[in-house]
């Protein structure tokens, strides 16, 4: 089995590394540290799967789902520090099979491996329980926000301007500046002041 490791800390690649080797059967592992070098390895190698965390520079974690599922069919089990349901259900919405938070325990983690690289699915099991909770969205909500959306407002949260934003995600400035003006719509705001706000109270970043 073939697995892409994508995570900026080289110490978590190492570790996962490490609980790979003698858990399960690989016999390959590829690592990258952005989300740019992980669409690379995805072009130039046949994956049985991808392990990412949404926290990377450049290229955002939800937005990288979104991508690696147009370059080949291997699932992707998201492993991150994040285990707020907004986070888990947009990163499902974008084409991940699996969601495990980095407080989960090896064999939870180890089961979500083995679940997704054949084919399945799995959300960690306190994660699951949230959701199942979890109020429908509200206007004015997070919840609203489109995958893409969610990445350009975590974008802004981490201080880039909107030209930067537009580098790092392959688009245009134009594109860019529409899709802030439409998440203000749909969060009921009309500064970018008060967008950052929501965004850090969120917990978005």
């Amino acid at each position: 089995m073939k697995i892409l490791l994508v995570d900026d800390h080289a110490i978590v690649r190492a570790g996962l590394r490490r609980l790979l080797a003698v858990a399960a059967d690989t016999d390959d592992i590829l690592e990258a540290a952005t989300g740019r070098q992980s669409l690379a390895l995805a072009k130039a190698h046949r994956l049985d799967l991808i392990i990412l965390d949404l926290n990377l520079p450049e290229l955002g974690g939800i937005e990288l789902i979104a991508r690696l599922r147009q370059i080949g069919p291997a699932p992707i089990l998201v492993l991150s520090m994040h285990a707020e349901p907004l986070y888990v259900t947009r990163a499902l919405e974008a084409g991940a099979q699996g969601y495990v938070s980095k407080n989960a325990a090896p064999d939870e983690l180890l089961t979500a491996i083995r679940r997704v690289a054949a084919g399945g699915r799995y959300v960690e099991q306190e994660i699951a329980q949230a959701l199942a909770t979890q109020p429908s969205a509200q206007p004015g909500s997070l919840a609203q926000l489109a995958p893409r959306e969610l990445e350009i407002l975590r974008h802004l949260a981490a201080g880039k301007s909107l030209g930067e934003i537009a580098d790092a995600l392959g688009l245009g400035y134009k594109t860019i500046a529409n899709n802030c003006s439409l998440i203000k719509t749909k969060l009921g705001v009309t500064r970018t002041a008060d967008l950052l706000r929501l965004a850090l109270e969120a917990g978005v970043s």
